[in-house]
């Protein structure tokens, strides 16, 4: 059986772990310095306590000091860590990762350099390996796609999308982990993937929002979200063909997909509804932080509107709603509802 070892062991590396292990791979999943409380709830018996549902039979667990043993012989290692612990979980793994056929990426964002550059988290990957004297990594193969992890977990029908520069190592890792319930789609289009799988969670704040303005006024919002939600793929779209994407991945399960199902239930939406029924951004944050619900919407749309600004000038008048999203998550004294009005309903031609 093919070895993997996952790193990260909050609610996608312990989700991801059950389709893998009905693949027939061996699993190991290793929890950081942040992960003993969900270690402990595992190695008890106790469902996860992210996604309340059991860790597969057969997953080997590790803790923070293991590494060097959970990445010993691994064929894949799967990066499955918020997108601010890729780095230094990368440093630490190199050893292992450049040993193993592929490098799996589940995390979602954006990374600066040294200089402030904003890069896609592949690149990043790269670039943090080349500074620590590794010139060749493993292919990587980014994950993505309307994945809620509880739902993964309990072997619910699930769509994903495997995307690798060589659309061959795609395809043959979509083949080796798919399962009757875990059906996987594979694509050359990383850039697009990579797009998509930060850029949905700044739009879905977007889409809570307009569910917050229900919930505070007592008044629905269908409109309002309709049009939110077809201006975010539109820009979606938009960005990942200006960085070198193919225009269809946003209409796909990264872009679409994704922020379907992160726009009716994920954190990011959460997240905005808090916004909507009049909470102040910094008060919502620091709220769901209490109660360890990372938003990867919040550091993504800033890093984002620094990737246009550097990456995509020419294009930034034709993102009005990540420049909304920017603008209320800094504390705009504008009604909330009519920043997102502003950028999503249509203009005079």
């Amino acid at each position: 059986m093919p070895s993997i070892t996952v790193l990260g062991a909050g609610a996608m590396g312990s989700a991801l772990c059950t389709p893998l292990a009905d693949a027939g791979w061996d699993v190991r999943l290793w929890g950081t310095w942040l992960d003993d409380h969900l270690i402990d709830a595992c190695e008890a018996g106790k469902p996860h306590p992210r996604t309340n549902e059991p860790l597969a039979d057969g997953v080997k667990l590790y803790r923070v000091d293991d590494l060097e043993e959970a990445l010993d012989g691994a064929d894949v290692v799967v990066m499955s860590v918020a997108s601010v612990g890729v780095p230094k979980i990368t440093e630490m793994a190199l050893p292992g990762i450049v040993k193993a056929d592929a490098l799996w990426l589940t995390s979602k964002g954006f990374n600066p350099d040294e200089d402030g550059k904003i890069q896609l988290l592949p690149d990043a990957i790269r670039r943090i390996a080349k500074e620590q004297g590794c010139d060749e990594l493993p292919p990587i193969v980014a994950i993505a796609g309307p994945v809620k992890a509880n739902e993964c977990a309990a072997r619910k029908p699930t769509a994903t999308i495997f995307g690798c520069k060589d659309l061959e190592v795609a395809k043959k890792y979509a083949r080796l982990a798919r399962t009757e319930n875990y059906q996987i789609e594979a694509t050359d289009d990383e850039v697009g993937v990579e797009i998509c799988a930060p850029m949905k969670n700044v739009y879905a704040i977007a889409l809570g929002i307009s569910d917050g303005l229900e919930e505070g006024t007592g008044i629905p919002h269908h409109n309002l979200k309709a049009a939110t939600f077809t201006q975010a793929v539109r820009e979606m779209s938009k960005l990942g063909v200006h960085l070198g994407a193919q225009p269809q991945t946003a209409y796909g399960l990264p872009g679409v997909g994704d922020l379907e199902v992160t726009g009716l239930s994920g954190r990011n939406k959460v997240y905005g509804v808090r916004i909507g029924r009049g909470e102040k951004p910094d008060e919502a944050l620091a709220e769901m932080d209490r109660l360890e619900q990372t938003v990867e919407g919040v550091p993504a749309a800033g890093l984002a509107r620094k990737l246009v600004d550097q990456s995509a000038s020419d294009i930034r008048e034709n993102l009005p709603l990540l420049a909304a999203v920017v603008k209320i998550l800094n504390g705009t004294e504008e009604p909330i509802k009519q920043v997102i009005a502003k950028a999503v309903l249509p203009r005079e031609p």
